[in-house]
């Protein structure tokens, strides 16, 4: 898999096109959203006929992906058509990441004031204001290198959003640069439960009031970012919210029937939907409709998102797969790319 992650790297630095920059965009431009000294850019999308006083969730794409390519693989758009809320996606540029990723690692880009994510609170405050959205039910979810940069706006905004939903992401302030930023990656370098809580309190400045809710999303064959970071990322928010850590439930979750994205290479068809259990959780989505909705889920590079699911009816005999043939998460993955045009 290192191949194709170094691949996918080299096309995104000689800004070669990929299967989520040809996807043809459902998105508006934001502009005209406050001083923006992130320098991002950003991109809206608001369903005809949208009821005064609708919910807005902030979406936020992972390495190499753009706010077009993420939104047509997650399917985002498309629920919110059906469920009746507005969407705002902050993209990266290459002149502030070479890869597209938002820099969750540098402290000046995860502060309260300058930088990335003051930019990304600046359109979530434009976007409320222009369309008269619901204050109370503002949300955030990002993926991968966008899941971190998630949890350091739930840190560093608690008072704007209700909530929030990582997915391959990691926990805020335990990195500061490049060489902090692999080694957290690869699960490295583990702090205290006490500082992980410290480094979020610090960087709200103070804050005394709710926090958000937080949905954690991690699969145990991820090999970019090291399925430890959920459990880092979950110490951390144990701690602000008291949550004893004992207090553990299990649940097994039943697979989508419907497509709501796309697959792709950061997209595979896993047989659940992040966006519509995610929207669900949130109340965004009737139960029905979530129940429906689609598949794939986001994952990075390899499967991110491995949940137990009910078991089925015994399926009849397959024929069997020729000696070289890859299967599982192997066969998963070259479908995909063959998919997105990046393998014969």
């Amino acid at each position: 898999m290192r191949n194709i992650a170094d691949t996918l790297a080299r096309m995104a630095r000689a800004g070669a096109p990929t299967p989520r920059d040809i996807a043809p965009s459902r998105l508006t431009p934001l502009i005209e959203f406050g001083t923006n000294p992130g320098a991002l850019l950003g991109h809206s999308y608001v369903p005809k006929d949208l009821p005064p006083g609708a919910a807005l969730v902030v979406v936020l794409h992972g390495c190499t992906q753009t706010a077009a390519g993420y939104d047509h693989g997650s399917g985002w758009s498309k629920l919110a058509d059906r469920a009746g809320f507005a969407l705002l996606f902050p993209e990266q540029t290459r002149a502030n990441n070479p890869n597209l990723c938002f820099n969750w690692f540098a402290s000046e880009d995860t502060a309260q004031a300058g930088g990335e994510a003051e930019s990304i609170a600046q359109m979530t405050e434009t976007m409320i204001a222009r369309h008269g959205l619901d204050r109370s039910r503002v949300y955030v979810t990002g993926l991968s290198a966008g899941g971190a940069m998630t949890v350091a706006m739930l840190a560093t905004r608690p008072d704007l959003f209700a909530g929030g939903a990582v997915i391959g992401g990691l926990a805020y302030g335990t990195a500061t640069g490049v060489s902090q930023a692999l080694d957290r990656m690869r699960g490295h370098g583990d702090t205290s439960d006490v500082a992980l809580a410290d480094a979020v309190r610090s960087g709200s400045r103070g804050h005394d009031g709710r926090w958000p809710t937080l949905a954690i999303w991690h699969g145990g064959a991820d090999a970019t970012v090291s399925v430890a970071n959920a459990d880092t990322i979950a110490r951390q928010w144990r701690g602000i919210h008291g949550v004893d850590a004992t207090a553990v439930r299990t649940e097994r979750v039943g697979t989508a029937v419907h497509r709501l994205g796309a697959a792709g290479p950061f997209m595979l068809d896993v047989g659940i939907s992040s966006t519509a259990v995610i929207a669900k959780s949130w109340g965004l989505v009737a139960a029905a409709k979530a129940e429906t909705a689609a598949k794939p889920a986001p994952v990075e590079r390899v499967a991110k998102i491995a949940i137990p699911v009910s078991p089925k009816p015994k399926p009849k005999p397959a024929p069997k797969p020729r000696a070289d043939a890859p299967t599982g998460i192997q066969a998963t993955i070259e479908n995909a790319l063959r998919a997105a045009g990046l393998m014969r």
